[in-house]
């Protein structure tokens, strides 16, 4: 009893009146107020550390990643915006009347986006002079909170998504090694199979394209309704009430296919050229990680790369668009990449690639650089699992 009576004592504190005695626990504490005559005792609740919850939130790899990877893409995208608002008025003033896109000459527009970003300085020169006279310094940014709606959300769920299933592949792999060949039994039907030739960081890069793309996808079509036809979409909630009302939640995802088509090979090359080269040159130099700059360069390359092997079929997507608006759509992506070549031959598959690397590669870079800079910073003591 004397042994139960001092262990009561620690986990309760014992209160006295003159109708005897009474334990309660330690986490509701009396205190004597002596500046209130007109009660003796308050009552003070220990309310939880919600900050340090948050912090310790923060600290997991995967809210670090994920929260990384919206820093990141926000980031990019703002020190860009000039740059996307000035090719936007450029696309306008070359025949885009009253704000509609034509798309039937976006095509012929990245043919001549080469020449404009490698010699026109001089338009490149005066749309800037006359968003600043027209605007201000603001107008340089004039629509980056479309951009914004669609870019935190996609890096924050393509990164998080690239890391988590790198992780996981790699475990599975170690697991598969220690065991065996796993075995997948169906009916009397037995297979067996190994996950050694697996890439860890290919199938995370195709993971994180097609998850990217599928929770995303209808921020992108959001974005371009608002960017294209600004006379009927004025603002996010009437496009979002416009779109659902003309075809439901499918209006919302469409394009969807040759979206996911496109962006699977180019994912996949993506993340995969990052980290090997991240990965060789640091063997090379006997470094453990890379400089900003290194991370900036080897960023850019691998948007490069990516952007280089699965360039046709970003044209053949758009032909599909195209091909859409004017009632005259190429069943699939076979037959428009077979279109274009019979119209414009095999260089047609790589019209507009220059320009669009030219928009690719910084903010590959960008964003890599940036990620990298905010994990190591959320990280710094070590991830909390």
């Amino acid at each position: 009893m004397a042994m139960e009576s001092e262990s009561q004592k620690k986990s309760y504190c014992v209160m006295e009146d003159i109708y005897g005695v009474m334990m309660v626990p330690k986490e509701l504490q009396l205190h004597s107020l002596s500046h209130k005559k007109s009660s003796p005792f308050h009552l003070q609740l220990r309310v939880p550390d919600l900050g340090r919850a948050f912090q310790d939130l923060v600290k997991t790899r995967e809210v670090s990643e994920f929260l990384s990877g919206a820093l990141a893409g926000a980031m990019t995208k703002a020190i860009l915006a000039p740059l996307e608002t000035i090719r936007s008025m450029i696309l306008l003033s070359l025949g885009f009347p009253g704000g509609f896109l034509n798309l039937n000459s976006m095509t012929s527009w990245q043919y001549r986006g080469q020449e404009w970003w490698l010699f026109g300085s001089r338009n490149i020169y005066g749309s800037f002079v006359q968003i600043i006279e027209q605007q201000g310094w603001q107008g340089l940014w004039a629509g980056n909170a479309i951009n914004m709606l669609r870019i935190v959300p996609t890096q924050a769920i393509e990164l998080g998504t690239f890391e988590y299933v790198k992780r996981a592949v790699t475990s599975a792999q170690e697991k598969s090694n220690q065991t065996g060949s796993q075995k997948l039994n169906i009916g009397h039907l037995s297979l067996s199979f190994s996950l050694s030739w697996l890439s860890p960081v290919a199938v995370a890069g195709a993971a994180a394209g097609v998850v990217s793309t599928l929770v995303c996808h209808p921020l992108e079509v959001l974005k371009d309704r608002l960017t294209v036809s600004p006379e009927l979409y004025p603002n996010l909630s009437i496009a979002v009430h416009k779109i659902y009302k003309d075809g439901g939640i499918g209006a919302l995802y469409s394009g969807l296919s040759p979206t996911l088509i496109g962006m699977l090979p180019y994912s996949t090359c993506y993340y995969f050229m990052y980290e090997t080269m991240k990965k060789s040159y640091c063997l090379a130099k006997k470094k453990e990680s890379l400089t900003r700059a290194e991370l900036l360069l080897v960023g850019a390359l691998s948007g490069l790369t990516a952007s280089t092997i699965s360039f046709p079929l970003e044209v053949a997507r758009k032909r599909l668009m195209v091909g859409a608006l004017q009632g005259k759509c190429p069943p699939h992506m076979a037959a428009a990449l077979s279109e274009v070549v019979r119209e414009e031959g095999l260089m047609g598959l790589y019209r507009g690639w220059a320009a669009s690397c030219l928009k690719v590669m910084p903010s590959s870079g960008i964003t890599w650089m940036f990620y990298e800079a905010w994990k190591e910073i959320l990280l710094a003591d070590g991830p909390r699992s």
